[in-house]
């Protein structure tokens, strides 16, 4: 009898330190062992100088399936891996990764934004509807009250009825919000200078900033993104708007926001901020209109294995000659995160 040959391909795991043991369950590391020549358990954390386990793997490897922390794909680590030819990202955004030599050498890139845009977009929904409710003002001041209060009087601008929602950005994630606030009775606005939305009023930043009562940003962050939400569009915002951030802080001009908010004009709600972490001695911690949360939109806990679905999913799709669903192509970096 002669041997069999193997002829799936080769598949290295690339992410940061304790990634995979959050993203893969047992089920997804057996399937990923079923469809290519893999080590399920060996994760590589630094292709810039592997051990001598990891390099053998790398210079085998067909396809890297990546996550968040992965190494930074330059010439010098593509070297190392003579046979790649995709790398499958189980996250958002390639940029941390991918590097135009990548592109150089014609690899195929896949991502999993699509399946971390669901979780954002929810966190944005929920934000949208206690922002109409006055969810977070309420629940302060019941706090420091502790008794009885004519809530029906102090509420009377509250409320989810006919409210208008401005979206920024028609990203996966502006798209998805859309279509999560179509069963509400909101009025929707969209500003995005590249993409339409059938159905919804189609806006200047600037008048989407004037008519809205909640602002809510999901556009990239480029160079052309950087404080579009700055001193123009804030002035613009009536009293008692309600911005919301779940992209980058890069985006918004925090300087030209705080004002507003420390006179209470404006609210906000900002999973996101610019430095990332807010200095300790940063308003946006004890302002009480101001929702701080520590970048917890995007996939966490069991949503990470919807990322993995995905990626799994083009992992197959690879094995058996087909196209990517979400293939990520050089130009689309320039207008998307």
């Amino acid at each position: 009898m002669h041997p069999t040959t193997d002829n799936r391909p080769s598949l290295l795991l690339a992410m940061g330190p304790g990634i995979a043991d959050r993203l893969l369950t047992e089920a997804h590391r057996t399937r990923l062992a079923g469809l290519t020549r893999t080590d399920p358990h060996l994760v590589a954390h630094d292709l810039t100088a592997p051990d001598a386990r990891t390099a053998a793997a790398l210079a085998e490897a067909e396809v890297l399936l990546t996550c968040w922390g992965a190494t930074l794909l330059t010439a010098e680590v593509l070297d190392r891996a003579p046979r790649l030819r995709a790398v499958v990202h189980a996250a958002g955004s390639v940029k941390h990764h991918v590097t135009d030599a990548c592109w150089e050498r014609g690899l195929r890139v896949t991502s999993a934004a699509a399946a971390n845009a669901l979780p954002v977009a929810e966190y944005t929904l929920a934000a949208i509807l206690f922002a109409g409710k006055g969810v977070l003002r309420s629940a302060r001041r019941y706090a420091g009250l502790r008794t009885g209060h004519a809530w029906l009087e102090e509420s009377t601008a509250w409320g989810n009825h006919r409210r208008t929602i401005g979206i920024v950005g028609a990203s996966r994630i502006g798209r998805r919000v859309i279509d999560l606030l179509t069963p509400f009775d909101f009025e929707v606005l969209l500003y995005d200078p590249y993409t339409e939305v059938p159905g919804v009023e189609a806006v200047s930043l600037d008048e989407l900033c004037a008519r809205s009562t909640v602002v809510s940003v999901h556009a990239p962050q480029l160079p052309s993104t950087h404080h579009m939400i700055g001193a123009a569009q804030l002035a613009a915002m009536p009293d008692g708007t309600t911005l919301i951030n779940t992209s980058r802080g890069s985006l918004v001009d925090e300087s030209a926001l705080l004002p507003h908010l420390q006179r209470g004009r404006l609210h906000a709600i900002l999973d996101v901020t610019d430095p990332e972490l807010p200095p300790p001695d940063s308003p946006l911690w004890t302002l009480p209109n101001v929702l701080l949360t520590p970048h917890v939109a995007g996939s966490l806990g069991n949503e990470l294995h919807r990322m993995a679905d995905q990626a799994v999913g083009e992992v197959e799709r690879y094995v058996r000659g087909e196209a990517f669903v979400e293939e990520v192509r050089a130009a689309d970096l320039t207008r998307s995160a």
